[in-house]
């Protein structure tokens, strides 16, 4: 049996919290209802003792989690054009088009940049998140478009991950935001979990949320518009999009977060991950790349410009 252990020293912030909650916050690419499943299994270990999952741990509690053996990705390859800014034998970076779905789901079970890096890759993807996401070791959303690193090997996977959880993974993104911000520059320092009343949505909340910390700098600004640089500490799902609503500066065009009348012929949410940087989990180097602004982006730009 091939089973990784993903081990970690809970930290002084997490003191008191149940076990699943803080695996999901510790352990990059594991949810909180997957933290559940492993610990229901068995598959979870607090100073070598097995637990349940309403154990409360303590700061300096060594946590050790038994990740199963990845089955064979049921995804189908699919011969979908690829816009490669990087790639050698441990990883590569993907800059993916807007309107493209990260990984199979319902609803979308092709099509994605799963089908299109099956195809490419062939069997050259690491196994660490499933079934349905091979190599995928951090996502951005389908109308979000930008720069993805994926992992070919289980080995790069984990070195990436940890970069994540470490907050040593440069992620930079661009938007256009509703209104006029105050500041030229700021944070937003707000936790993030699923939204109370609606949990297809996330929200700013104290409740089963997780840290999130955004920078944001203007680039410029606009009657009625503000064009931001932010760069994320934490990855949460919808991070940016849930922290400029929450700040009253949602991103334009977006139908989630935003308001009604959000401008509909960005067909989604204005924001683009045009740069990421990491270490490189072979030769150390530290690689930096960068996506120009894609062709929607630019030409609603140039409208706000005028």
């Amino acid at each position: 049996m091939n089973e990784d252990v993903f081990s970690f020293l809970v930290p002084e912030e997490h003191s008191s919290e149940r076990i699943d909650n803080v695996i999901a916050s510790c352990a990059e690419g594991i949810s909180r209802s997957q933290a559940q499943k492993l610990l229901a299994s068995g598959k979870v270990f607090v100073d070598g003792q097995e637990v349940s999952k309403n154990y409360k741990v303590k700061a300096g509690n060594m946590v050790e989690v038994i990740l199963p053996e990845p089955t064979l990705c049921e995804a189908i390859p699919q011969d979908i054009p690829l816009d490669i800014l990087y790639e050698d034998d441990d990883l590569l970076v993907v800059n993916k088009p807007k309107g493209m779905v990260v990984h199979p789901a319902p609803g979308n079970p092709d099509g994605t940049l799963v089908n299109a890096l099956m195809f490419h890759c062939e069997d050259s993807l690491s196994g660490i998140n499933g079934v349905m996401r091979p190599g995928i070791v951090h996502r951005i959303d389908k109308d979000t478009s930008g720069l993805l690193i994926v992992a070919k090997t289980d080995k790069s996977h984990k070195h990436l991950a940890e970069q994540i959880k470490e907050h040593s993974f440069t992620r930079e993104y661009r938007a256009v935001v509703h209104g006029n911000l105050k500041e030229d520059e700021g944070t937003i320092d707000a936790p993030i979990g699923r939204n109370p009343k609606d949990r297809k949505k996330m929200a700013v909340t104290d409740k089963n949320s997780r840290n999130a910390t955004t920078h944001y700098t203007v680039l410029e600004r606009y009657p009625g518009f503000t064009y931001l640089k932010l760069r994320l500490e934490t990855g949460r799902t919808h991070q940016i999009r849930v922290h400029m609503a929450y700040k009253g500066h949602p991103v334009a065009g977006d139908l989630v977060y935003g308001p009604k009348n959000t401008p509909k012929e960005l067909n989604g949410q204005c924001l683009h991950a045009g740069l990421i940087g990491f270490i490189h989990p072979t030769t150390g180097e530290y690689i930096e790349l960068e996506a120009p602004l894609p062709e929607y982006f630019e030409k609603f730009l140039q409208k706000l410009r005028k």
